[in-house]
């Protein structure tokens, strides 16, 4: 008896990533094989079905016409197989795996994490902090706080805050800034991974865009310190200069803060069963956020403070 399913399940893995994502290596990496392995894949399963399922072009492998009508079925049908392994690991609703940018988390997150512990101390926080877009379709990460625009695909993002960003220095260099036009006079903070425009922001305020000659830095956390250091001005979203603010550490110049159509993002995989852990830790952020609006410090004095409200 023919076997109903002609093509092995890691080939059609193989073709579902090559697909999506248009190139041999990402099918390599995820499933643990060369992209010569990834290419006799593909070349067998053509040979199986009778057609190909890619024109190769210099710009890479694009999927045909029939393989691009039937491609959301088979993301879907992975992202399914994900999660009902997801629900055979012991204790999957008890850790919850949430992956951030470095300045999310150490800017703003891990000074209050310790308040979700505290309301849910069944929840076990895994924090996975890289600079890369994980794909949550296919991986273990149960959730990801991203910046941008939250028109991803394949997820879910519900925005969270920090729309607005401004220039922010140290102290002693913010009081050489009398108006934005002092720009000009101090080394500007070249943060290479940061998408806040400069050209936005000094045509509301009114002047040219200042020289980005300052000190260069890949990782936006390194970028943060900098700034705390005294070695340049910074331009940066407000809720996470936040806490550096209301310490003293650093200081808004100016009074412009520019609205963005960007932000932070909580952000699921699409179509997938949202747990319990999930659910809960996006509630506590959309009221967290708010809160923290301030800084930390404006945050604890408010907490500790009688409340003379008659």
């Amino acid at each position: 008896m023919a076997s109903p399913f002609p093509i092995p399940l890691n080939a059609v893995r193989a073709i579902e990533i090559v697909a999506r994502r248009g190139a041999l290596a990402p099918a390599a990496e995820e499933l643990g094989v060369t992209p010569g392995a990834v290419s006799q894949h593909l070349r067998r399963a053509e040979e199986r079905l009778g057609h190909e399922l890619f024109e190769r072009t210099p710009q890479g492998l694009r999927p045909t016409p029939a393989l691009r009508q039937i491609l959301p079925q088979l993301s879907a049908g992975f992202a399914q197989l994900a999660d009902a392994l997801a629900m055979l690991r012991q204790g999957d609703e008890h850790v919850l795996t949430l992956t951030v940018g470095s300045v999310f988390a150490s800017r703003w997150l891990v000074w209050r994490l310790g308040k979700f512990s505290a309301l849910h101390p069944e929840i076990e926080v895994r924090l996975v902090v890289t600079g890369q877009m994980i794909d949550l379709v296919h991986s273990d990460i149960d959730c990801s706080i991203r910046f941008g625009r939250g028109n991803w695909p394949g997820v879910r993002a519900v925005r969270i805050g920090g729309a607005r960003y401004s220039p922010v220095a140290a102290p002693p260099l913010a009081a050489l800034l009398a108006t934005p036009a002092d720009l000009a006079r101090v080394p500007i903070i070249r943060d290479t991974a940061s998408m806040l425009s400069w050209s936005d922001w000094s045509a509301a305020a009114g002047i040219a865009p200042p020289e980005i000659a300052g000190p260069r830095y890949d990782d936006p956390a390194l970028a943060f310190d900098a700034a705390i250091s005294e070695q340049g001005v910074l331009l940066a979203v407000d809720m996470m200069s936040a806490d550096a603010v209301s310490d003293g550490r650093l200081r808004r110049p100016f009074a412009l803060s520019l609205d963005s159509d960007m932000g932070y993002w909580f952000v699921i995989r699409e179509g997938r069963r949202e747990p319990r852990k999930t659910r809960l830790f996006r509630d506590w952020l959309r009221a967290e956020v708010p809160d923290s609006a301030d800084g930390y410090v404006a945050q604890v004095k408010r907490r500790r403070l009688p409340d003379v409200r008659l």
